[in-house]
Parts: structure tokens; sequence; C-alpha cells
């Protein structure tokens, strides 16, 4: 069986997808880096959702979440945008850890297991 990669660099793929299944990458913010938890949550999600279509897959399909935090006391403020994005009745298994992230102006990182759409 292959093993497709998508956004390959050095280190890491964006999503390695084997088997139906589609596994991402931590997702940081780019373009909100040193911005509040808020945007920085809706740019991330943006990502992963950006992520997940290229892969064959999207949000309602996703299967498990990991969620890291700075600082989880934010938590409220990062479920607000969370609770807007997932498609009511899909919500994942999820893990929301707090945790020091690589570098200091990101807030969150966000990976995420999901199957592909069918064929």
């Amino acid at each position: 069986m292959t093993i497709d990669r998508i956004g390959v660099t050095q280190r890491w793929c964006d999503a390695a997808i084997f088997n139906g299944i589609v596994f991402l990458a931590g997702h940081v913010a780019e373009k909100t880096e040193g911005r509040p938890l808020g945007e920085q949550t809706t740019e991330v999600l943006a990502l992963l959702e950006e992520t997940l279509e290229a892969a064959g897959s999207d949000k309602s399909r996703i299967l498990s979440v990991q969620i890291f935090l700075t600082d989880i006391s934010k938590i409220a403020e990062m479920n607000e945008v969370w609770d807007a994005w997932v498609p009511k009745g899909t919500a994942p298994a999820r893990a929301t850890v707090e945790a020091k992230l690589a570098s200091p102006g990101h807030d969150i990182e966000i990976t995420a297991v999901a199957a592909k759409k069918s064929s």
C-alpha cells in the first residue's frame, strides 16, 4: 500500500495519507502569530480545513484531534471558535492540554486524524 504525503518539507509533511486515513501535522498560526488566541484559533482551523481538502477529506470526517494551548486558562476563548467551526453532530474525540510551543508567538497548535471521503 502506498503512503501519500502533502506539503512535504525536510522535517515533516502537512498530511500523510494511508489506507484511507489522513494524519495531519500540527498546524499553527502563520499570519496571526502573536495575536489573541481566538484569532490564532480561527486561522489554525482554516489551515486544517485547507489541508483536509487537499487530502480528500473535510472537517466533518475528523476522527480525533489534539489541541495544545500555551495557557489552558484561555480554553473558553478557543472553545468559542472551535464550537462554531465543528459541524453539529460531528465532534471528534479530543484532547486539550497546556504545553510550551516551539515559537513564543504561537498560543495554539492543533493536530488531527481524519477519514478520507469515499471515492
